[in-house]
């Protein structure tokens, strides 16, 4: 079966950090570029970071960089994100997504989640 897998959210104080991880089953992942996406409460996806296959490109948006580093472990079949230096506006559903065309994109095999809460 092919799937992705969080987990790793939880609920954070404001400036603390935490380490996202997504395991891919069912797919030869070491040549598909993989990404992060997030859903804020109440608005919609939102592009976070993408990887390159082999890891060798990263790309960020401008809210995450600086602050969030994305990885990934070939002979794990794994996805990281690094979350430093978090903000309340970092809450959201956090998803693996394997992207179905761009590098941007939101569409593609996407995991079932793993929730970031960012509050004192």
């Amino acid at each position: 079966e092919v799937q992705l897998v969080e987990s790793g959210g939880g609920l954070v104080q404001p400036g603390g950090s935490l380490r996202l991880s997504c395991i891919a089953s069912g797919f030869t992942f070491s040549v598909y570029p993989m990404s992060w996406v997030r859903q804020p409460p109440g608005k919609g996806l939102e592009w976070v970071s993408n990887i390159s296959p082999r890891g060798h490109n990263t790309y960020y948006s401008d809210s995450v960089k600086g602050r969030f580093t994305i990885s990934r472990d070939d002979a794990k079949n794994t996805l990281y994100l690094q979350l430093n230096d978090l903000r309340p506006e970092d809450t959201a559903m956090y998803y693996c997504l394997r992207p179905a065309t761009g590098f941007k994109s939101l569409d593609g095999l996407r995991g079932q989640g793993t929730q970031v809460t960012v509050s004192s």
